[in-house]
Protein backbone atom coordinates (compact mmCIF):
# COMPACT_ATOMS: atom_id res chain seq x y z
CA UNK A 1 0.00 0.00 0.00
CA UNK A 2 1.50 3.04 -1.23
CA UNK A 3 0.40 5.46 1.82
CA UNK A 4 2.20 2.65 4.38
CA UNK A 5 5.75 4.46 2.89
CA UNK A 6 5.03 8.01 4.69
CA UNK A 7 3.46 6.47 7.88
CA UNK A 8 4.62 4.73 10.80
CA UNK A 9 3.33 0.80 10.98
CA UNK A 10 -0.06 1.52 12.95
CA UNK A 11 -1.01 -1.37 15.72
CA UNK A 12 -4.73 -2.09 16.02
CA UNK A 13 -4.91 0.60 19.06
CA UNK A 14 -3.61 3.45 16.57
CA UNK A 15 -6.36 2.15 13.40
CA UNK A 16 -8.95 2.36 16.17
CA UNK A 17 -8.16 5.23 17.41
CA UNK A 18 -7.74 7.24 13.79
CA UNK A 19 -11.21 5.63 12.39
CA UNK A 20 -12.77 6.85 15.62
CA UNK A 21 -11.34 10.45 15.17
CA UNK A 22 -12.32 10.68 11.25
CA UNK A 23 -15.67 9.33 11.67
CA UNK A 24 -16.45 11.75 14.25
CA UNK A 25 -15.23 15.06 12.58
CA UNK A 26 -16.05 13.66 9.19
CA UNK A 27 -19.89 13.39 10.64
CA UNK A 28 -19.78 16.81 12.41
CA UNK A 29 -18.64 18.19 8.93
CA UNK A 30 -21.50 16.59 7.04
CA UNK A 31 -23.79 17.55 9.82
CA UNK A 32 -22.50 21.60 9.43
CA UNK A 33 -23.62 20.93 5.13
CA UNK A 34 -26.96 20.10 6.26
CA UNK A 35 -27.11 22.72 8.57
CA UNK A 36 -27.08 21.44 11.96
CA UNK A 37 -24.16 23.54 13.30
CA UNK A 38 -22.28 23.70 16.23
CA UNK A 39 -23.70 26.77 18.61
CA UNK A 40 -20.94 29.50 18.60
CA UNK A 41 -20.13 32.22 16.70
CA UNK A 42 -22.87 33.53 14.53
CA UNK A 43 -24.06 30.14 14.96
CA UNK A 44 -24.98 31.00 18.66
CA UNK A 45 -29.05 30.23 19.31
CA UNK A 46 -29.68 29.58 15.22
CA UNK A 47 -33.14 27.38 15.18
CA UNK A 48 -33.69 28.08 19.18
CA UNK A 49 -36.76 29.52 20.48
CA UNK A 50 -36.46 32.57 22.65
CA UNK A 51 -37.86 30.88 25.15
CA UNK A 52 -36.00 28.32 25.31
CA UNK A 53 -32.59 30.71 24.76
CA UNK A 54 -34.15 32.50 28.48
CA UNK A 55 -34.57 28.64 30.18
CA UNK A 56 -30.99 28.06 29.26
CA UNK A 57 -28.73 29.50 32.14
CA UNK A 58 -26.13 27.56 30.93
CA UNK A 59 -24.37 30.02 28.59
CA UNK A 60 -20.78 31.64 28.67
CA UNK A 61 -19.31 35.01 27.28
CA UNK A 62 -17.63 33.52 24.02
CA UNK A 63 -14.09 35.29 25.17
CA UNK A 64 -13.86 32.92 28.01
CA UNK A 65 -15.71 30.22 26.44
CA UNK A 66 -13.56 30.41 23.45
CA UNK A 67 -10.30 30.82 25.75
CA UNK A 68 -11.40 27.95 27.82
CA UNK A 69 -11.92 25.16 25.20
CA UNK A 70 -8.18 25.88 23.68
CA UNK A 71 -6.43 25.33 27.06
CA UNK A 72 -6.68 21.98 27.43
CA UNK A 73 -5.44 20.93 24.06
CA UNK A 74 -2.40 23.41 25.01
CA UNK A 75 -1.60 21.45 28.39
CA UNK A 76 -1.47 18.73 26.65
CA UNK A 77 0.88 19.38 24.27
CA UNK A 78 3.20 21.63 27.70
CA UNK A 79 2.60 18.66 29.97
CA UNK A 80 3.99 16.05 26.90
CA UNK A 81 7.40 17.83 27.22
CA UNK A 82 7.48 16.31 30.84
CA UNK A 83 6.00 13.01 30.33
CA UNK A 84 7.94 11.89 27.17
CA UNK A 85 10.87 14.25 28.26
CA UNK A 86 13.58 11.92 25.99
CA UNK A 87 12.64 11.16 22.79
CA UNK A 88 13.50 11.99 19.33
CA UNK A 89 13.57 15.79 17.06
CA UNK A 90 10.40 14.39 14.94
CA UNK A 91 8.57 14.14 18.76
CA UNK A 92 9.99 17.19 20.12
CA UNK A 93 8.92 19.47 16.61
CA UNK A 94 5.29 17.73 16.55
CA UNK A 95 4.92 18.55 20.95
CA UNK A 96 5.87 22.03 20.18
CA UNK A 97 3.88 23.15 17.22
CA UNK A 98 0.86 21.67 19.00
CA UNK A 99 1.39 23.90 21.87
CA UNK A 100 2.51 26.77 19.69
CA UNK A 101 -0.81 26.62 17.79
CA UNK A 102 -3.25 26.17 20.92
CA UNK A 103 -1.40 28.82 23.16
CA UNK A 104 -1.99 31.08 20.11
CA UNK A 105 -5.32 30.10 19.94
CA UNK A 106 -5.77 31.25 23.64
CA UNK A 107 -4.02 34.49 23.49
CA UNK A 108 -6.04 35.28 20.17
CA UNK A 109 -9.40 34.29 22.22
CA UNK A 110 -7.89 36.38 25.13
CA UNK A 111 -6.41 39.65 23.02
CA UNK A 112 -7.93 39.78 19.64
CA UNK A 113 -11.14 38.47 18.42
CA UNK A 114 -14.13 40.95 18.86
CA UNK A 115 -16.59 38.91 20.29
CA UNK A 116 -20.50 39.73 20.84
CA UNK A 117 -22.53 36.70 22.13
CA UNK A 118 -22.29 33.71 24.22
CA UNK A 119 -21.76 30.35 23.75
CA UNK A 120 -23.49 27.22 25.80
CA UNK A 121 -21.39 25.08 27.83
CA UNK A 122 -22.58 22.30 26.81
CA UNK A 123 -20.69 23.45 22.89
CA UNK A 124 -18.20 24.45 25.19
CA UNK A 125 -16.96 20.95 26.26
CA UNK A 126 -18.00 19.33 23.36
CA UNK A 127 -15.46 21.37 21.14
CA UNK A 128 -12.88 21.31 24.37
CA UNK A 129 -13.19 17.55 24.68
CA UNK A 130 -12.59 17.26 21.19
CA UNK A 131 -9.56 19.18 21.11
CA UNK A 132 -8.02 18.17 24.19
CA UNK A 133 -8.51 14.12 23.41
CA UNK A 134 -7.10 14.49 19.79
CA UNK A 135 -3.96 15.98 20.68
CA UNK A 136 -3.26 13.76 23.48
CA UNK A 137 -4.25 11.26 21.42
CA UNK A 138 -1.91 12.66 18.68
CA UNK A 139 1.09 12.92 21.38
CA UNK A 140 0.73 9.22 22.33
CA UNK A 141 0.80 7.87 19.34
CA UNK A 142 3.37 9.58 18.61
CA UNK A 143 4.98 7.81 21.41
CA UNK A 144 4.07 4.73 20.36
CA UNK A 145 6.59 4.55 17.26
CA UNK A 146 9.33 5.16 19.29
CA UNK A 147 11.80 1.94 18.65
CA UNK A 148 9.54 1.71 15.43
CA UNK A 149 11.46 1.91 11.47
CA UNK A 150 11.08 5.27 10.04
CA UNK A 151 8.96 6.09 7.36
CA UNK A 152 10.18 5.26 4.08
CA UNK A 153 9.69 8.73 2.89
CA UNK A 154 10.36 11.74 5.54
CA UNK A 155 7.55 14.55 5.37
CA UNK A 156 9.41 16.33 8.43
CA UNK A 157 10.67 19.26 6.76
CA UNK A 158 7.39 19.88 4.74
CA UNK A 159 5.55 19.49 7.87
CA UNK A 160 7.06 22.51 9.43
CA UNK A 161 6.73 24.35 6.14
CA UNK A 162 2.58 23.52 6.17
CA UNK A 163 2.69 24.62 9.95
CA UNK A 164 4.27 27.48 9.28
CA UNK A 165 2.50 28.87 6.25
CA UNK A 166 -0.83 27.55 7.93
CA UNK A 167 -0.11 29.77 11.74
CA UNK A 168 1.08 32.83 10.12
CA UNK A 169 -2.07 32.83 7.65
CA UNK A 170 -4.49 32.01 10.12
CA UNK A 171 -3.47 34.61 12.51
CA UNK A 172 -3.45 37.27 9.70
CA UNK A 173 -6.97 36.58 8.93
CA UNK A 174 -8.09 36.62 12.03
CA UNK A 175 -6.57 39.67 12.33
CA UNK A 176 -8.26 41.29 9.19
CA UNK A 177 -11.29 39.50 11.05
CA UNK A 178 -11.39 41.13 14.23
CA UNK A 179 -10.31 44.74 12.46
CA UNK A 180 -14.11 44.42 11.00
CA UNK A 181 -15.74 44.20 14.28
CA UNK A 182 -16.65 48.09 15.91
CA UNK A 183 -15.63 48.96 19.44
CA UNK A 184 -19.05 48.55 22.28
CA UNK A 185 -21.86 46.89 22.02
CA UNK A 186 -22.61 46.82 18.65
CA UNK A 187 -19.98 44.24 16.99
CA UNK A 188 -22.18 43.76 13.73
CA UNK A 189 -20.74 41.53 11.36
CA UNK A 190 -19.28 42.78 7.78
CA UNK A 191 -18.67 40.93 4.76
CA UNK A 192 -14.33 40.55 5.10
CA UNK A 193 -11.62 41.88 3.18
CA UNK A 194 -8.36 41.78 2.47
CA UNK A 195 -5.96 39.06 2.60
CA UNK A 196 -7.64 35.71 0.57
CA UNK A 197 -11.39 36.66 1.87
CA UNK A 198 -11.83 38.23 -2.53
CA UNK A 199 -11.38 35.17 -2.84
CA UNK A 200 -13.23 32.21 -0.14
CA UNK A 201 -15.22 33.80 3.02
CA UNK A 202 -13.71 31.05 5.48
CA UNK A 203 -9.45 31.26 4.62
CA UNK A 204 -8.79 31.48 8.47
CA UNK A 205 -10.25 27.98 8.38
CA UNK A 206 -8.04 27.02 5.01
CA UNK A 207 -4.76 27.96 6.87
CA UNK A 208 -6.00 26.08 10.06
CA UNK A 209 -5.96 22.94 8.07
CA UNK A 210 -2.91 23.84 6.65
CA UNK A 211 -1.75 23.99 9.95
CA UNK A 212 -3.37 20.14 10.97
CA UNK A 213 -1.64 18.76 8.04
CA UNK A 214 1.78 20.27 9.47
CA UNK A 215 1.05 18.10 12.41
CA UNK A 216 0.11 15.02 10.46
CA UNK A 217 3.60 15.79 7.91
CA UNK A 218 5.37 15.84 11.26
CA UNK A 219 3.58 13.16 13.39
CA UNK A 220 3.61 10.79 10.08
CA UNK A 221 1.21 8.67 12.26
CA UNK A 222 -2.35 7.15 10.92
CA UNK A 223 -3.77 8.79 13.55
CA UNK A 224 -2.29 12.24 12.76
CA UNK A 225 -3.20 11.75 9.46
CA UNK A 226 -6.72 10.75 10.16
CA UNK A 227 -7.33 13.69 12.30
CA UNK A 228 -6.00 16.07 9.66
CA UNK A 229 -8.25 14.66 7.07
CA UNK A 230 -11.45 14.59 9.73
CA UNK A 231 -10.41 18.24 10.17
CA UNK A 232 -10.18 19.05 6.85
CA UNK A 233 -13.88 17.94 6.07
CA UNK A 234 -15.14 19.16 9.64
CA UNK A 235 -13.88 22.68 8.59
CA UNK A 236 -15.09 21.79 4.42
CA UNK A 237 -18.69 21.90 6.34
CA UNK A 238 -18.42 24.43 8.96
CA UNK A 239 -16.96 26.88 6.03
CA UNK A 240 -19.67 26.25 3.69
CA UNK A 241 -22.09 26.98 6.41
CA UNK A 242 -20.67 29.78 6.90
CA UNK A 243 -21.20 31.23 3.32
CA UNK A 244 -24.68 30.33 2.92
CA UNK A 245 -24.87 32.12 6.30
CA UNK A 246 -23.20 35.68 4.68
CA UNK A 247 -25.34 35.17 1.53
CA UNK A 248 -28.84 35.16 3.45
CA UNK A 249 -27.37 38.40 5.41
CA UNK A 250 -25.82 40.58 2.52
CA UNK A 251 -27.62 41.09 -0.71
CA UNK A 252 -24.30 42.36 -1.90
CA UNK A 253 -22.35 39.14 -1.00
CA UNK A 254 -19.84 38.11 -4.07
CA UNK A 255 -21.44 35.06 -5.80
CA UNK A 256 -17.34 34.28 -6.74
CA UNK A 257 -16.68 34.33 -3.74
CA UNK A 258 -15.71 30.47 -2.32
CA UNK A 259 -16.34 28.56 1.35
CA UNK A 260 -13.08 27.63 2.11
CA UNK A 261 -11.12 26.38 -1.22
CA UNK A 262 -10.30 29.40 -3.96
CA UNK A 263 -12.09 28.61 -6.96
CA UNK A 264 -12.98 25.23 -6.28
CA UNK A 265 -14.92 25.01 -3.02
Amino acid sequence: MALMKFLFPPSLFVTATSLASFTLMASSGLSELRGKNLEYSKFFNIGSKASDVEKSKLKLPSRIAMATLYTPAFLAGVSSFAIFPDENLRFLLLKSTISIHFFKRVLESCFLHKYSGEMGLDTMIVILSSYFISSALVIFNQHLTVGLPEPLIDLTNPGILLFSIGIIGNFYHHYLLSKLRSQGPNKEYKIPKGGLFGFVICPHYLFEVLVFWGFAYISQTLFSFAYAMGTTFYLLGRSSATRKWYLSKFEDFPMNVKAMIPFLF
